[in-house]
Parts: structure tokens; C-alpha cells; sequence
């Protein structure tokens, strides 16, 4: 997208923050693309939560708020915002 638009959208830059937090480099990670540092541990919390197979009230309330139908429509509204910022 950048290249047609000269806009960068919410992806733009994941690879490489991808490749910068395998290499433990967190900083540049962050500057490439911030919203990635937060995407990984919380699509790897639900992947978790996606193999569990037993849950407590606990659990099934978290499971709830994290990844139902609310946390959907603000985690769309995240990602807009972000991308709306990043080209500010």
C-alpha cells in the first residue's frame, strides 16, 4: 500500500519488526511497527486459550472478554486508529 499511496497501513513494517524481535531487538521493533509488539502476545494467549480443551469460570470469563464479539470490535477500532495515526 505504501508504494501506490505513500500511506503506511497497519501491516506495513510487521516483517521487519518480526525479524527485529527474533533477533531480541525490541526498539527498532517498536519503531518499525508498535502494534505488532502487542498482536504477538495476544494472538498467542488465544492460540493457548484455542488448545486448552478444560476450562475454569476463570478462564472461560477471561476467554469471554479477551476474544469475544466486544474484544472484536475494538481490537478493528485499534487497528484503524493506528493506522490512521501512523499517518498523521
Amino acid at each position: 500500500m505504501y508504494h501506490y499511496t505513500g500511506l503506511k497501513c497497519s501491516g506495513c513494517g510487521s516483517q521487519r519488526a518480526i525479524h527485529d524481535i527474533l533477533h531480541l531487538d525490541f526498539v527498532s521493533a517498536f519503531h518499525e511497527n508498535a502494534l505488532i509488539l502487542f498482536a504477538i502476545p495476544y494472538a498467542a494467549f488465544g492460540f493457548y486459550l484455542d488448545q486448552k480443551k478444560v476450562f475454569t469460570t476463570k478462564q472461560l470469563l477471561l476467554r469471554k472478554k479477551l476474544y469475544g464479539i466486544t474484544a472484536i470490535w475494538v481490537v478493528l477500532v485499534i487497528v484503524v486508529a493506528y493506522a490512521i495515526a501512523r499517518n498523521l
